[in-house]
């Protein structure tokens, strides 16, 4: 990758995590980041996260997410201790979190937001979550994912 790589990248590379990049080329339709990534790479739907922006209780929250399902907002919600959650608007993820949609990296995030993975993750050796850019993939194992973003561990993926 050239250049300095994207705040995500810098993030893991500071940390010493143990991460591979990924690159695909991204049609950018925006009807499904995660899964375009997870097809073009060739991965199950189940390896490919997504790092979805919620405010519970008024408070702005990660949720990851497998691309094969969704965020199940009151999961989310009793993972932190609160009672509401809904989904952030998309330009105030944007400005808080410094990335685009469908590029929002759970790492590197401008203002770092509190964060929940969801334990399907822990059944993998390794993860794909966005290094901070459509169309680039970080692949880590799910320890360091949640080291890296201090993150609660809990069931907030509805399945399809």
């Amino acid at each position: 990758m050239s250049g300095k790589g994207t705040p995500a990248t810098v993030a893991a590379t500071r940390a010493k995590a143990d991460f591979r990049l990924h690159t695909y080329e991204a049609a950018g339709n925006g009807a499904s980041y995660g899964e375009e990534a997870a097809d073009a790479l060739g991965v199950p739907h189940e390896r490919v996260f997504k790092t979805l922006v919620a405010a519970v209780d008024g408070t702005l929250t990660v949720g990851v997410v497998p691309v094969a399902g969704s965020l199940d907002l009151k999961a989310l919600a009793a993972a932190v201790g609160g009672k509401k959650a809904a989904m952030a608007d998309p330009r105030l993820a944007e400005r808080t979190t410094g990335y685009v949609r469908g590029g929002i990296s759970p790492l590197g995030q401008r203002r770092r937001l509190r964060t929940v993975v969801d334990s399907s993750a822990t059944g993998h050796a390794t993860v794909y979550v966005s290094a901070g850019r459509r169309g680039l993939q970080m692949e880590l194992a799910p320890t360091e994912l949640v080291a890296l973003t201090d993150a609660v561990v809990a069931p907030i993926a509805a399945r399809p």
